[in-house]
């Protein structure tokens, strides 16, 4: 059994550096900053991931095509699917995605703090076609600073909400039934602001 402070760990498993500096100085910050571009997975995995952008594009790769409604062009976006990234990582999928693994969610967050939230059901191929996608190429470039180096896409989506610039994704829990059999344990939900 996972002691208290563990039983917390899924739900506030992984803080962001971006967070933990945002109050700190700038050398600080500068200090804490990655020399090359990294992807991490951590929370509810049986297998933390660090990815760089060569560890990526070693994945099974998409290219989706989108309309972008702010600007009003058509972009082909190349990348990888979010489902590989947590396959990747140990995250329940496939026939292991059954009664409590239903119950949990991928917080992609972005260097900021912004942060969106997918069931893990709807990142399964096995239950929703929603090729959501971490792409690392538009139009055949790099995505530059602006967008990427990593961006999270959801091109099945009507409104482009979703669409986010991240550096990490974390897997949680929901619920209050035991999940230790994907890193959570027992616990009880409370809400921070």
């Amino acid at each position: 059994m996972l002691g208290k402070s563990s039983a917390y760990g899924c739900l506030f498993s992984a803080i962001s550096l971006a967070q933990l500096f945002a109050t700190g100085s700038s050398a600080c910050a500068q200090a804490a900053a990655p020399t090359a571009a990294e992807l991490k997975v951590s929370g509810a995995v049986s297998t933390p991931l660090t990815s760089t952008v060569a560890d990526l594009k070693a994945l099974p790769r998409k290219t989706p095509t989108v309309v972008n409604p702010h600007e009003k062009k058509t972009e082909k976006y190349e990348g990888l699917a979010l489902e590989e990234v947590l396959r990747k990582a140990g995250v329940p999928q496939d026939d292991a995605l059954r009664a409590p693994a239903m119950a949990t969610y991928v917080l992609p967050e972005a260097a900021d703090g912004y942060r969106v939230v997918f069931s893990l059901a709807e990142l399964d191929a096995g239950i929703a076609d929603s090729e959501v996608i971490v792409a690392d190429t538009m139009d055949g470039a790099p995505l530059g600073d602006k967008l990427g180096p990593f961006r999270l896409g959801a091109p099945h989506e009507k409104h482009p909400a979703r669409w986010v610039r991240i550096t990490q994704v974390h897997h949680r829990c929901a619920g209050r039934r035991s999940l230790s059999r994907f890193g959570c344990a027992r616990q009880r939900l409370k809400h921070r602001i």
